[in-house]
């Protein structure tokens, strides 16, 4: 199997999405419990409404829906090699989709008055950056080691690298070495 990092991060996200979503319709506490998952304690005395049809429902279909996309994802990953332009697309979305429920937690939280959320909000974007990173270098790694000829490529590479250092000392900016051209 060639994107085993893509395939375990995907599944992993589908699956946290889904429970969230599963435990944000339990009639006992909802999103309080689900909060609580993330975890940020809510008081049930400061915050109202919390477990009404009206925050509950758009919170769990939100989830579900970035679950389904996580496992789209997942889905995609198995079936298609990645050397389509469009192999990333579908976990860009996730990814964007994500970070956006994510967000919405945290403007809902704070028009609440949720104390913590901001940091909790902040270690998960972070982790779905980390996750996003490391199968973008995945995916790119399989792309690169799929060349058969390495040395065209580090030959290009090389010729980028010096066309951009000639460019600079004939601009006469400071070159990623520090000293300048002229």
């Amino acid at each position: 199997m060639r994107h085993v990092l893509t395939s375990f991060l995907s599944v992993h996200w589908a699956i946290v999405f889904a429970l969230l979503a599963l435990i944000c319709i339990d009639g006992n506490r909802g999103v309080a419990a689900a909060l609580g998952v993330l975890g940020v304690t809510v008081e049930s005395a400061r915050v109202a409404n919390l477990d009404s049809i009206a925050v509950v429902a758009p919170l769990a279909t939100a989830l579900l829906v970035v679950a389904v996309l996580f496992f789209w994802a997942f889905v995609d990953t198995l079936m298609n090699d990645g050397s389509n332009p469009g192999a990333d697309s579908v976990v860009r979305i996730a990814f964007i989709s994500a970070s956006g429920v994510l967000s919405m937690i945290l403007i809902g939280g704070a028009a609440q008055g949720i104390n913590g959320l901001f940091m909790v909000v902040a270690v998960q974007l972070a982790a779905l950056l980390a996750s996003y990173v490391a199968m973008l270098a995945e995916r790119r790694s399989v792309a690169a080691s799929d060349e058969s000829d390495f040395r065209a490529t580090a030959h290009s590479m090389a010729k980028a690298a010096a066309h951009s250092s000639l460019l600079s000392l004939i601009s006469g900016r400071p070159g990623p070495s520090g000293k300048g051209g002229r």
